[in-house]
């Protein structure tokens, strides 16, 4: 980025995010680093930090690490919470400073520097460094950790400030061509370009010999170019392939060009496409070499099975052939069995060997001392055991092929597993390519019920449920109607849960099924209860007006007159996606979800973590990733919950 782009997307990053509060920050990679705003009327910004490169607003959604390194830790311990003052660029520079205001702390400075390998340093008010990202010394500066932070020397001319008189004695006093000159002393090569040839002049000119009228038609170049960034006269645009600039530039004038309505989403888009080609690269070569590793399992268990048939099928081969060869066999055995009564097996094997040399033996090819013979049968070399009978003899071969068929039989089922494993690989693989730097889903708007809890009974009655005990009290005071139903779970720390009455009698599977949503979203979850005791009533019994000398403290009513009570109510609940004045995410009775949701997933108080529960249910309800874990966690009871198998 140039200090011209710098320039314009700190005016617009100083527009957007004065007075919004710091969230997070996360470092998906070495070299980037994202923070999180959220931003009143609008939700989440995020501001991606690529050091040395780049800096902007994104609508794209970097995968993070499991375990956040220590710089984003850091910054999240100082900044969270925090209310951004301002967004400045130092001087004309490529230094950009946020200014932090954390409530009961002190005030703090994010300065990034976007010159060479770039940094991002965290100061005190006062510039006392409290970390850098990046450690670094030069001659005349220090970027470490407890030391002041000085700002590098600011080279060359401010384009925005500059007068004629300090553009002739820079051009005048230069050994170097009108171009150079310019774009070694603050202007940068693209705007150097740009001025000279605005001015017609040929940019090959040695400075030095410039006349008064042509450093006057430079000058005026640099008014024409700046002056329109003095005004915020931006024309944001990406020049195809080649660049990205928040004005209109006429060295560019005959390439293609895309136009953004602001500097950021130029950026966003002209950088993004860039990072999603490096990231897939990774990917590919991670997941290269993790397919490659099944595939030569694979191909292992490929030939071990082709091994495996080969072998059954020549010991099937041979115990047919003991039976084909009988009287062969027979002879020969018989033959061996006669000499041993007469001769040692060490004389045996001898008078074999003599025999074969004198080509008078050609079926026996050895024997050993235990009275093994290896015979040679149509090319087949047949192990016989003398000992044994020839029909034993042939089992022990159709006994080698069954334990090898068997063998087959498993090597197939493991075979078959790891084609299952590397098709399920690949099918990762495919989809984590895919949705390497997609764009953030943006929030919906949510209907006036969401703001409560809620959810739609098996009859279709709408019920609501307070989140607090400011809602309840909205809940009651502006939402209850004559008609309706007042419940609330017999345990301290419960909701103010009403039904909505449509003109017409409630039924009573709408009441169960609303006092087992009061008794799940009370304190009754947290406890991990089984089930609890709620109570119904008409709107007329309830009211805020206490007995005389009691006070009741907000979000909570008192109740005049008969309570009837609903006994051990269940302690459960479903969450799945419903169709109710367009698709959305709903928690409530288990019934509820199955008449209204095609996928859905049952939940009860447990030991999972709200977060990480929130990834499962959405992986399973959400196949056409219309949601965000946000909208899951949002619905989702008070306390720690797990799925019901």
């Amino acid at each position: 980025m140039s200090n011209v782009d710098v320039y314009a997307v700190v005016y617009e990053l100083n527009k957007l995010l004065k007075g919004s509060k710091f969230v997070k920050a996360y470092q998906p990679r070495k070299d980037i680093i994202v923070l999180r705003f959220h931003v009143k009327n609008k939700g989440r910004v995020d501001v991606i930090i690529q050091t040395g490169v780049r800096i902007h607003a994104t609508r794209y959604s970097l995968e993070n690490p499991k375990f956040p390194p220590s710089f984003p830790m850091l910054l999240r311990k100082y900044l969270k919470g925090g209310i951004v003052e301002s967004v400045k660029q130092h001087k004309f520079d490529r230094i950009v400073e946020f200014n932090v205001k954390v409530l009961g702390k002190k005030n703090y400075k994010l300065i990034v520097e976007l010159f060479g390998k770039g940094n991002i340093i965290l100061t005190e008010e006062n510039g006392k460094i409290i970390q850098p990202l990046r450690t670094e010394k030069w001659s005349d500066r220090e970027i470490s950790a407890g030391k002041k932070y000085k700002y590098p020397e600011s080279r060359g001319l401010n384009p925005l400030k500059i007068t004629k008189s300090k553009l002739k004695e820079l051009l005048l006093n230069s050994d170097k061509d009108v171009v150079r000159t310019l774009a070694l002393n603050g202007f940068g090569g693209t705007y150097a370009e740009e001025i000279v040839y605005r001015s017609g002049i040929d940019k090959n000119t040695p400075s030095k010999s410039l006349s008064d009228n042509e450093i006057n038609k430079i000058y005026d170049s640099i008014e024409e170019i700046y002056g329109s960034l003095k005004e915020y006269n931006f024309k944001p645009q990406i020049i195809v392939d080649k660049d990205v600039v928040p004005i209109e530039l006429k060295i560019y004038k005959n390439y293609e060009k895309r136009y953004f309505d602001n500097f950021n989403k130029a950026l966003d888009e002209f950088f993004t496409p860039k990072l999603r080609e490096e990231l897939k690269k990774e990917k590919e070569k991670v997941w290269k070499n993790k397919i490659e590793k099944l595939e030569r399992i694979l191909n292992s268990q490929k030939n071990a099975i082709k091994s495996f048939k080969k072998k059954a099928k020549k010991y099937r081969e041979i115990g047919d052939l003991i039976y084909l060869k009988y009287e062969l066999i027979s002879k020969v055995i018989n033959t061996l069995k006669n000499a041993k009564e007469k001769y040692t097996w060490k004389e045996i094997i001898e008078k074999v060997k003599k025999a074969k040399k004198e080509n008078k033996i050609k079926i026996i090819n050895s024997i050993t001392k235990d009275g093994i013979v290896t015979l040679n049968i149509d090319g087949k070399s047949v192990n016989i055991d003398i000992n044994k009978s020839l029909e034993k003899n042939a089992e022990i071969y159709y006994e080698k092929a069954k334990k090898i068929r068997k063998k087959i039989k498993g090597a197939i089922k493991a075979m078959e597993e790891t084609e299952k494993k590397l098709n399920n690989l690949k099918k990762k693989r495919d989809i984590e390519i895919k949705n390497i730097l997609i764009p953030i889903k943006k929030r919906r708007k949510l209907k006036w019920f969401e703001k409560f809890r809620w959810f739609i009974s098996s009859d279709g009655f709408l019920v609501i449920g307070g989140r607090d005990a400011q809602t309840n009290e909205i809940i009651v005071k502006k939402y209850m109607e004559e008609n309706d139903i007042y419940l609330h779970a017999d345990i301290h720390g419960a909701p103010s849960v009403v039904i909505k009455n449509k003109n017409k009698k409630i039924p009573e599977n709408t009441i169960n099924e609303a006092a087992i949503f009061a008794a799940s979203f009370s304190k009754a979850w947290t406890y991990g209860l089984g089930s609890a005791d709620v109570y119904w009533v008409y709107p007329q019994q309830v009211t805020k007006s206490p007995p005389s000398g009691e006070y009741i403290s907000k979000g909570a009513f008192v109740i005049r007159g008969k309570r009837n009570y609903i006994r051990n109510v269940p302690i459960e609940l479903a969450v799945g996606i419903v169709d109710y004045e367009g698709p959305r995410v709903m928690c409530g009775p288990v019934s509820s979800l199955k008449k209204f949701s095609k996928r859905y997933v049952k939940i009860i108080p447990g030991y999972t973590k709200k977060e990480t529960i929130a990834r499962k249910i959405l992986k399973i309800i959400d196949k056409e990733k219309i949601f965000r874990i946000e909208d899951i966690i949002r619905v989702l009871p008070p306390g720690k919950c797990d799925l019901v198998s």
